[in-house]
């Protein structure tokens, strides 16, 4: 039995911890009990120490190559030891970023190039692709004004660069939806939580055929 892959993208801000929480509980309450809800990078321990390292704001001299290996390294070890294991127990996995968030931020806002990040992720992912991404749709500066508000969230590496690396993930987002229009899903992200679960949860209904 094959389970689906889920995943959600968006720039920084763009609420998805929050989304898959909230869709995830929907899911349950509507009798779909086999899931997983996870993130990247981490998820698992080793992981997670890596997550650590790449996330860390004191680590502002980290080369552009070395963030796009250290996040391959952790997706690698996280398909392996979690996702896919789930998969093929048949679950449904919900996952809070993916490959397209090394091909956003690595890839077209540091400038190492998306092809070759991909090559990069190729290797560590073999063929295990997404059935459904989720891209959360916000303009970068809400997103940012959202985390500045958001009294809660610890400010990591990423949070810390400039308005113009964001604009960048987000202009590569819209090249990859309009990319792989048959995978990626553009939510809009500028509403109330509620009806950006409610649009997922419909979305993802429709393409499990619930």
């Amino acid at each position: 039995m094959t389970g689906v892959f889920i995943t959600f993208e968006g720039v920084e801000g763009a609420g998805k911890t929050t989304v898959i929480q909230l869709l995830q509980e929907k899911l349950k309450e509507e009798g779909y009990t086999s899931l997983l809800r996870t993130r990247e990078p981490g998820g698992i321990e080793i992981a997670e120490e890596i997550r650590s390292i790449i996330l860390n704001p004191a680590h502002t001299q980290m080369d552009g190559r070395t963030e796009a290996l250290l996040y391959a390294a952790a997706r690698r070890q996280h398909l392996v030891e979690k996702v896919m294991p789930a998969l093929g127990e048949g679950k449904l996995v919900l996952c809070d970023r993916f490959i397209d968030s090394s091909l956003a931020y690595q890839g077209h806002a540091r400038g190492l190039g998306m092809d070759e990040v991909f090559r990069i992720n190729q290797f560590a992912i073999q063929d295990c692709m997404p059935d459904l991404t989720f891209l959360l749709d916000l303009p970068p500066e809400k997103g940012l004004k959202r985390i500045t508000n958001n009294e809660d969230r610890e400010q990591n590496r990423l949070d810390l660069e400039a308005l113009t690396f964001h604009q960048k993930v987000y202009e590569a987002y819209e090249m990859l939806a309009d990319q792989f229009p048959e995978r990626i899903k553009k939510i809009n992200a500028d509403r109330p939580v509620n009806l950006v679960v409610d649009e997922c949860y419909q979305a993802l209904s429709s393409f499990l055929k619930l």
